[in-house]
């Protein structure tokens, strides 16, 4: 029996003009903060918060999102390419951005906007993870689109032939969409919170959703990082590699959160 596998080899690039050349993963990119920022507008406007707030939070969330995931890959994945040429740090064009450092900028970056804005750090937390598991679903489609990030070799009929991959043992082989598998996922994680926001708009918990976030997408990431092929050389022979290194503390924290703010509120009672 001759296995039929999925072809892939649309082009990353939309249409160029002149100089100017659109690309998939930059339009889904921008296309979460625009999205998000018109559903955290309904939160606001539901809550009575002042429009102006947020605004100042969406500028906040662009430049943490971006400065971080950027940091978060020189660092955490090739330290020794980027801290001996620190130039090449902002020739982000070349590709290069991790998650995990994208969450931990966008937590300092929301602990300076609670402080200048005198909201609680969780509350705005609450709500702004609703549209970063969006975001993680047009991300991860735009790896897709770029032919990145893909998963293991698999016989498996649903396995993807990356026609457009750099390495000509991929093209030939298939392998795990695990970019398609993550973005799903996050699709769904944002469903959930999105519709538990409104159902349990009354009696949220402060944290709750926030909480459930990171349990939900960093525990999805690290089950996932089963099937990926390593992003560097480096983690070919570790155990776990440093994304399910880098999400275990989240995870862990989202436990916590949890935990500790629903105690609070049965000891209120």
């Amino acid at each position: 029996m001759i296995l039929q596998f999925i072809q892939w080899n649309p082009s990353p690039e939309i249409f160029s003009i002149g100089p100017v050349t659109v690309r998939w993963y930059g339009l889904l990119f921008a296309s979460g903060f625009v999205i998000g920022y018109f559903l955290m507008l309904k939160f606001f406007k539901k809550e009575g918060v002042p429009v102006a707030l947020l605004d100042k939070l969406t500028t906040f969330m662009v430049v943490a999102t971006v400065v971080g995931a950027r940091l978060g890959h020189c660092l955490f994945y090739e330290p020794d390419v980027y801290l001996s040429d620190p130039i090449r740090i902002l020739k982000i064009w070349e590709g290069g951005l991790a998650s995990h450092g994208a969450g931990i900028a966008i937590i300092i970056a929301l602990y300076y906007y609670s402080k200048k804005t005198k909201r609680p750090m969780l509350w705005v937390l609450d709500r702004i993870v609703v549209v970063t598991a969006l975001a993680g679903f047009f991300i991860r489609m735009g790896n897709l689109m770029n032919s990145e990030i893909i998963g293991k070799a698999t016989e498996a009929s649903w396995g993807f032939l990356f026609l457009n991959h750099y390495d000509a043992a991929v093209r030939t082989t298939p392998h795990h969409p695990a970019q398609l598998y993550e973005a799903l996922c996050y699709l769904g994680i944002f469903a959930f919170l999105i519709t538990y926001y409104y159902k349990r708009f009354e009696k949220l918990v402060l944290g709750e959703l926030f909480s459930y976030f990171l349990i939900l997408v960093f525990g999805v990431r690290f089950i996932i990082e089963f099937i990926k092929e390593p992003q560097v050389g480096f983690e070919e022979n570790m155990t776990l590699n440093m994304g399910q290194w880098l999400s275990i503390p989240f995870v862990l924290l989202g436990i916590y959160i949890l935990y500790s703010q629903k105690k609070k509120l049965k000891t209120a009672k």
